[in-house]
């Protein structure tokens, strides 16, 4: 008589894949525009997004022809905009930014906006107070030079993740195989 074990198996990608977190912004700190965003610059715009039910385009380099993946929070915390987001890696585009993401060849952000309020300083610095948020891209030199991604999750390969599984499968048959000897 033969035994039989039924096994019940399921992949489960969660959608971590491509996630990433950020500051596309730092508060008070000048870009290479000679500008400085204050705090509380971008509360109107994210309020007006949310009523909208939309949110600012997550792009390439500013290219509004490739949109490569989506915003799923962005808010105003003590050091600047903190954003997450989720590359689309089913894209062509999606899946090279997301390699040179976990490659560490890429981690710049930069906004695209416009000004509904400013001011200059005495020193010249133009001091951007409320601000209409329509992009924030994915860069490889951002304007102001501590707006990063600080974090990537990765969880693999998937080929690499179902060869080990493949071959964990074998191992787990060949000891069966053995064991009812």
């Amino acid at each position: 008589m033969m035994d039989h074990l039924d096994l019940n198996i399921r992949f489960d990608a969660s959608g971590d894949e491509g996630q990433f977190t950020g500051h596309a912004v730092i508060f008070d700190e000048r870009n290479a525009h000679n500008e400085t965003v204050q705090r509380g610059a971008f509360n109107r715009s994210l309020a007006e997004h949310k009523a909208a039910g939309t949110r600012p385009l997550m792009l390439w380099s500013h290219n509004q022809s490739e949109i490569i993946g989506v915003w799923t929070s962005i808010t105003e915390d003590a050091t600047g905009l903190a954003v997450t987001g989720q590359i689309v890696t089913s894209t062509t585009r999606g899946r090279e930014a997301y390699d040179l993401l976990r490659a560490g060849a890429l981690n710049g952000l930069s906004i695209g906006f416009r000004s509904r309020g400013d001011k200059r300083a005495a020193n010249g610095v133009r001091i951007l107070t409320d601000i209409d948020l329509a992009e924030i891209s994915i860069v490889g030199m951002p304007s102001a030079g501590r707006a990063r991604i600080t974090s990537v999750r990765s969880f693999g390969r998937s080929n690499e993740s179902v060869a080990a599984f493949v071959e964990s499968c074998r191992k787990a048959q060949n000891a069966l195989a053995t064991k009812g000897k």
